[in-house]
This record gives C-alpha cells, sequence and structure tokens, in this order.
C-alpha cells in the first residue's frame, strides 16, 4: 500500500468550525444596533442564555477561555509566592494563569477511569501541603475532552482545607456531571469558544459562578478596572478582556444548537468505536459512569504491541493522506517551560500522551468521510502486518 497514491483531494480537519446558519442574523442585529465593540445587546443576551444553560447565577463573557481563569484567579486573590494544583494533563492556558499572577502550577496526574484529575493524588498533595505549612491558593481540575472531573469528591476532598476549586471546563461545554451542567458547583468555572471547541465565536470564553460578588469583580476588572467616573480613573490594575458584541452574537447562534452538537458529537464516537471494535491494539476514552461526556473529540488509544505500529505512525500516516488527527495533550509536567514545577505523578497521562490519538471529530464530518478514515486505519495495521510476513 502506498499512503502517496491514496492522498485525500479535500483536507479532513480535526474539529473546524460549524455554523448553523442562525449567526448571521443576529450578527445583522449587531450591526444595525451599531454595538460592534466590546459589550452591547448580544453581549448581555449570551451571558443571560449561558447562564440559564449552565446553571449558574451569573456568567461573564471575555475574549479567551484563558482570559477566564486569569480572572477567577485574580479574583480569588492568588498571587505572588502561591502555589495552584493543577491537573498535568491539560492545555497550558489551564495553568498559564497562575504564573500571570506570580504562583507556581503544581501538576496532579490522571486516573485511569476517566483521565481526569485522580482526587486520591490530590488528597495526598494537600495532606502534604498542610504538613509543609503552605496551601495551595486554589485546585483547578481539567474536564478533559469533554469529560468531567470527579468535582464532587475533588470539592470533598478541598472543602476542609478551605481551599477554592476553579473548574476547567473550557472543552465540557454541554457536558453533563452528577445531572447538571459541567463546572457547576465549583467557585467558579471556565469555558472556551475557540474555533476548535464544540461550539465557537470564532474566540471567547466564559467565566460562570454562582458567587455574583465574583463575577461583578471580574466584570470590573475585565474593563480595564474603570471607576465609575466621567474621565478614566484607575485605582487598580486591570485588563481589556472583554468580549465583542459581533462575536457574542455568533455564540449565541452556536448555544441554540448545543444539544444537537452534543449528540452529533457522540454519534461521531460512537461510530469510530463501532467500526473499530475489534481491531486488535485500539482502546477508547472510557465515559465515566457519573456524567455524559460531549465527545468534544474523539480520541482512541494505541497499543504498539497488538496494532503493530506506534501511535505517531498511524498519525503521520493519516497525514500523508490529508487527514488531520492530534496525539492528546502532552501533559504540563513534561513541559519544558514548567520543568521546576513539582508534581504527583502516577504514570497515567505519560501512558495517554504515548498513546493516545484524537480523530477527526468535526460535526460536519460524514459517515463516509469516518469510514474513509476507519478503513484507513485498518490498512495501516494491515499494511504493517503483511510487511512482517
Amino acid at each position: 500500500m502506498s499512503i502517496s497514491d491514496t492522498r485525500l483531494p479535500e483536507r479532513i480537519f480535526l474539529s473546524p468550525p460549524h455554523m448553523s446558519g442562525g449567526e448571521l442574523g443576529l450578527i445583522q442585529e449587531a450591526f444595525a444596533s451599531n454595538y460592534i465593540a466590546p459589550l452591547g445587546p448580544q453581549v448581555d443576551a449570551f451571558e443571560a442564555e449561558f447562564a440559564r444553560i449552565s446553571g449558574h447565577r451569573a456568567c461573564l463573557a471575555v475574549s479567551s477561555g484563558t482570559a477566564a481563569m486569569h480572572l477567577a484567579l485574580r479574583c480569588l486573590g492568588v498571587g505572588p509566592g502561591d502555589e495552584v494544583l493543577a491537573s498535568t494533563l491539560t492545555f497550558i492556558g489551564s495553568v498559564s494563569p497562575a504564573t500571570f499572577m506570580g504562583a507556581t502550577p503544581v501538576f496532579i496526574d490522571s486516573d485511569k477511569a476517566t483521565w481526569n484529575m485522580d482526587p486520591d493524588l490530590l488528597a495526598e498533595e494537600l495532606a502534604d501541603c498542610q504538613k509543609r505549612g503552605h496551601l495551595p491558593a486554589a485546585v483547578v481540575p481539567t474536564d478533559i475532552y469533554g469529560q468531567c472531573a470527579d468535582l464532587d469528591r475533588i470539592l470533598e476532598v478541598c472543602r476542609p482545607y478551605g481551599v477554592p476549586v476553579v473548574a476547567d471546563s473550557a472543552e465540557a461545554v454541554g457536558a453533563n456531571y452528577r445531572g447538571r451542567h459541567a463546572g457547576k458547583g465549583a467557585q467558579a468555572a471556565v469555558y472556551s469558544f475557540n474555533g476548535n471547541k464544540i461550539i465557537t465565536c470564532s474566540g471567547g470564553g466564559m467565566l460562570a459562578s454562582d458567587d455574583v460578588s465574583l463575577i461583578e469583580k471580574a466584570r470590573f476588572l475585565s474593563q480595564q478596572a474603570c471607576e465609575p467616573a466621567p474621565h478614566y480613573e484607575h485605582k487598580v490594575i486591570g485588563y481589556n478582556y472583554r468580549m465583542s458584541n459581533i462575536l457574542a452574537a455568533i455564540g449565541r447562534a452556536q448555544l441554540a444548537v448545543l444539544p444537537e452538537k452534543v449528540e452529533a458529537k457522540r454519534k461521531i464516537f460512537e461510530y469510530y468505536r463501532e467500526n473499530l471494535t475489534g481491531t486488535p491494539g485500539i482502546e477508547w476514552m472510557p465515559e465515566a459512569k457519573y456524567g455524559r461526556c460531549n465527545r468534544w473529540l474523539s480520541v482512541m488509544l494505541v497499543d504498539p504491541k497488538d496494532f503493530g505500529v506506534e501511535r505517531d505512525e498511524v498519525r503521520l500516516a493519516l497525514e500523508e493522506r490529508n487527514i488531520e488527527s492530534r496525539p492528546v495533550w502532552k501533559p504540563m509536567h513534561l513541559q519544558p517551560v514548567f520543568k521546576h514545577c513539582r508534581a504527583r505523578i502516577n504514570g497515567v497521562s505519560e501512558n495517554l500522551f504515548k498513546r493516545g490519538l484524537c480523530l477527526p471529530s468535526g460535526t460536519q464530518i460524514s459517515p463516509s468521510q469516518q469510514l474513509i478514515i476507519i478503513n484507513y486505519i485498518k490498512a495501516i495495521r494491515n499494511h504493517r502486518a503483511n510487511n512482517l510476513k
């Protein structure tokens, strides 16, 4: 089999944006109102609508999920010399805001059952922190690939120490945890509407909480911390983090079809799983018994001993055919920029990084395109097996 001979004429992307069709009308409303800069009626409506679907008392639309995390940590008083305990299996935007505040991340590994922060490792780390007399300023568990971390257990572990929890639910919009929306129950939750997420504003994020005062403080800081005066008056340093009215219009149209997006993502995952089940050396991201994953990305694990090739050989072979795939997140404790940081590691995240591959999961992908990918994955294995005979 020659990989180069079978290159697809049109690229299959990992998770491209998928517009609902309702965006243009709301964008036109924004233009007609002449609110095209940050703030405006679309932003207000987007915040209210997201509060309804997430169950949070208050929401703040901002320029990115990273901005939302930065504001959350700022409002919780994280500062120089502090530590923030965070999932190691995550995107850097989950933990870099701690460094913005002068704090140091400490990384907690995953459990096998959910791929999320291991509550038992977290408990061990908090107990050691107490012995050292230096408790963390916050704990930030990530809801990886749209699967919720075991938030109630994490809150239970943190409660005796008085440590607040900020849920990084950037990948988990529309996911469910014990009957409530991802992130609900934490002191604050962060969501992302980046171009590759399950719903998108092209860019943007949301900070949500049941603590209305926290959201109002974050709102003030997100608008350059400008005091109520006829001139520009500033007593503290703030940020230019507010979402534009145009992007909020896009977000509202996307939010209206969120249930359909979740169902489509789950259907895509099941199609891969059903059609590759039985192929030696392939496993799938599990679903926690306590929730319903939004399956933002369909993630498989490749066992080179049984499959016959390493994960990266599969990725490169797919790339030769013009199919985008990607390794799972490289754990933060392995990132050069965090080599000085403490980590409580059990080997799970490193194993997932070595073997995990995210497959094309955009909600516009067709079953016929998926079947091409599925058959090609099988062909990669068969090609290697035949060469070894």
